[in-house]
């Protein structure tokens, strides 16, 4: 069966292989300088290459190919092989590239202190190996000469470092920041199905109630008053295509994808709508009372539809639940918010006090407008829903 390599996987296996070839080559470069005994003449006679030489030459391959997963065994391992290859008097100083390798590996991974820490100890490892292997007359210059590749080495090191942890952090502030902006997305995407199913149990409740209400009205009439059944199957018919416009309206909302700027985001509704919600209330029998407290202003769009719609589903309960007789609605316009209050005078024990869908969608559109939000029974007998509105000017 044919297997696949992931992206990933190959780099991961990519460095392991890389120091494994630089290993091989050092190993072979320090074999062949020695060979043809590149370097500054020395005092001492040098020792032809042998076994030990060659079992030196593979520890610094190893070495070297490991240095990433054990850095500091490593270091430790090449300054040891460059003082033990200078203290044999093998030929050559190519030897003194390794311990620089193992210094910049631990700069990398391991930041500026393990650097330093690495530089020191290779610069008095190269000081020691020139010393063995000059007998204590090193050439004029090799020394500082060695000294400062060391330092050099261990500062590239230390920058490299530096890059990798800036990218590391980089890259993980955008994942953070990627997955931000799905959980931001998928919060606005819950928040309007929220919306779209608070309006539509609105639209749906108002609107079947009515036509309830009315077909009640049409059947009992039908035989003795035939005008007023035909009044009756007109605001059915009127209600149902109201009912049928709003619905069209939040399906577009969720089936546009143009960003048409004419496109309606929502469903009609407003408090200069308010004496439309009365209709189906006296044609249920029961008598409504409007009372406007202060001067009516305009309204922010926010604000004027969801006080829209808590006023539509508590009357839409009364009609439903409140087995009343009347109804009181009063609107007051204060400076910085909308109090508004219902209060019927029912007698209804079941469904209209429990905290249902209905009851729940009106608390939660006042309290996504900062507003405040009660529903209970009044201790002067029937059903009161209250609710605060913050203006715009305080939301």
């Amino acid at each position: 069966m044919a297997t696949t390599k992931t992206p990933g996987t190959a780099a991961k296996a990519a460095p392991p292989l890389l120091d494994a070839c630089i290993g091989l080559g050092l190993a072979v470069l320090v074999v062949a300088a020695s060979g043809a005994d590149i370097g500054p003449p020395r005092g001492i006679e040098p020792r032809p290459i042998d076994a030990g030489a060659l079992a030196l030459a593979v520890l610094v391959a190893a070495a070297v190919a490991l240095r990433r997963r054990y850095p500091v065994p490593v270091l430790v391992v090449l300054n040891a092989v460059a003082l033990t290859w200078s203290a044999a008097h093998y030929p050559g100083l190519l030897i003194l590239l390794a311990p620089p390798v193992a210094g910049y590996t631990l700069a990398a991974l391991r930041g500026w202190r393990w650097g330093l820490a690495g530089v020191l100890v290779g610069a008095l490892s190269a000081l020691a190996s020139l010393h063995l292997a000059f007998g204590g007359a090193e050439p004029v210059g090799i020394i500082g000469s060695t000294v400062w590749m060391t330092a050099t080495v261990g500062a590239a090191g230390t920058a490299v470092g530096y890059y990798r942890g800036m990218l590391a952090a980089s890259r993980a502030q955008l994942a953070r920041e990627a997955q931000t902006r799905e959980e931001q997305s998928r919060r606005r995407v819950a928040e309007e199905r929220l919306r779209i199913a608070r309006e539509l149990h609105d639209i749906l409740g108002h609107t079947m109630a009515t036509i309830s209400v009315q077909a009640g009205v049409g059947i009992h009439l039908l035989a003795t008053r035939p005008a007023q059944a035909a009044e009756a199957l007109s605001a059915i018919k009127q209600i149902s295509d109201e009912g049928l416009t709003d619905v069209k309206v939040l399906l577009g909302v969720l089936r546009s994808d143009d960003g048409e700027p004419d496109r309606p985001r929502a469903p009609r509704g407003g408090l200069d709508q308010l004496e439309a919600l009365l209709d189906p209330v006296r044609a249920a029998g029961v008598r409504p009372e409007l009372t406007v407290h202060g001067d009516a202003r305009p309204l922010s769009a926010a604000v004027d539809l969801a006080a829209y719609r808590i006023i539509q589903e508590a009357l839409t309960n009364v009609i439903r639940h409140g087995r009343a007789r009347t109804v009181r609605l009063d609107l007051r316009y204060e400076p910085t918010r909308l109090v508004i209050e219902i209060r019927d005078d029912g007698t209804a024990t079941g469904a209209i006090g429990r905290d249902g869908h209905g009851i729940t969608g009106m608390r939660e559109r006042a309290l996504a407008l900062s507003g405040r939000f009660t529903a209970d029974r009044h201790p002067g007998g029937g059903f009161e829903v209250r609710c605060e509105l913050p203006t715009a000017e305080e939301s």
